[in-house]
C-alpha cells in the first residue's frame, strides 16, 4: 500500500505498527473486520486530494481511535497534524497508538471543535486542511471547519453513498460559513469498497465572527437549515 501510494520509505513499518498496536488494545475502540482496509485504506484514500497531499498544517476533526488523522501523519511526515478529540479515553488511545508506531508529528488536542477555534483561541484560522471521518453531516462539518481553517485552506470530509440533501444542507451552510463546495470525488480504497466518497471544499473568505457557536449548537441547528 504504502509503495503504491508513493509514500516514504519509513511509512509501511510505521503503518504496519499502528496497527499492530490497534490490535494489542483490550478495547481498541473498533468494530471492524479488516483494519488495514477500513482504517488504513480508507484514511490514505485521502492522498487523492492535491489540497490534502501539500497541507502543512492539519487538523482532524472528531479524530475517535486516531483515524485517519495518525495514518496522514504517518503518509505526510513533513506535516504536523492534531487530532481534536474531547472524549479523554480516545485521547489516551490515540496518544498509545501514536507512540507505539513512532509518529512525532501529531498531537491530540482534548477539546471540542468549537473550543480550540473560538476566537481567540490557538486553532482559529490556523490549518492548512481539516479532515472528518464519520464525524457529522456536512452542513455539522462546515461549521466546526470553517473556523479552524486559512483562507485557501481545505475541508475533506469522507462520506458513504450520495445524498442530494445532506449536499444541499452542506451548501447552504457553506454559503454563511465561508466555504465553497469545490469536489466530490468517488475513491476505492480498497478492492470491494462501495460508495465512498471525499467532499472537497474550499476556504473562499474569513469566518464570520460569529462562528462557531457554542458546543453542540451546530448539531441542534445546523448552519442553512
Amino acid at each position: 500500500m504504502a509503495a503504491r501510494l508513493g509514500l516514504p520509505d519509513e511509512a509501511a513499518r510505521r503503518l504496519e505498527a499502528l496497527i499492530d498496536a490497534l490490535a494489542r488494545e483490550p478495547d481498541p475502540h473498533t468494530t471492524v473486520a479488516d483494519p488495514v482496509a477500513e482504517h488504513l485504506a480508507d484514511s490514505l484514500s485521502g492522498l487523492e486530494v492535491g489540497a490534502l497531499r501539500v497541507a502543512r498544517r492539519i487538523a482532524d476533526v472528531g479524530a475517535g481511535a486516531g483515524f485517519p488523522g495518525l495514518p496522514l501523519a504517518i503518509a505526510l511526515p513533513a506535516s504536523r497534524v492534531d487530532l481534536i478529540e474531547s472524549r479523554r479515553r480516545k485521547v489516551e488511545l490515540i496518544t498509545r497508538l501514536a507512540s507505539a508506531a513512532g509518529v512525532e508529528n501529531v498531537r491530540a488536542v482534548p477539546t471540542r471543535a468549537e473550543e480550540w477555534a473560538a476566537p481567540g483561541a490557538e486553532g482559529r484560522e490556523a490549518y492548512d486542511a481539516v479532515t472528518a471521518r464519520a464525524v457529522a453531516p456536512l452542513a455539522v462539518l462546515v461549521e466546526y471547519a470553517a473556523p479552524l481553517l486559512r483562507v485557501g485552506g481545505a475541508l475533506v470530509a469522507w462520506k458513504g453513498g450520495r445524498d442530494a440533501a445532506e449536499e444541499e444542507r452542506g451548501a447552504r451552510a457553506a454559503r454563511g460559513a465561508g466555504l465553497v463546495p469545490e469536489e466530490i470525488r468517488r475513491v476505492t480504497p480498497f478492492a470491494g469498497a462501495r460508495h465512498r466518497h471525499l467532499h472537497l471544499l474550499l476556504k473562499a473568505g474569513p469566518t464570520p465572527a460569529d462562528l462557531p457557536r457554542r458546543p453542540g449548537a451546530a448539531r441542534k441547528r445546523p448552519l442553512g437549515s
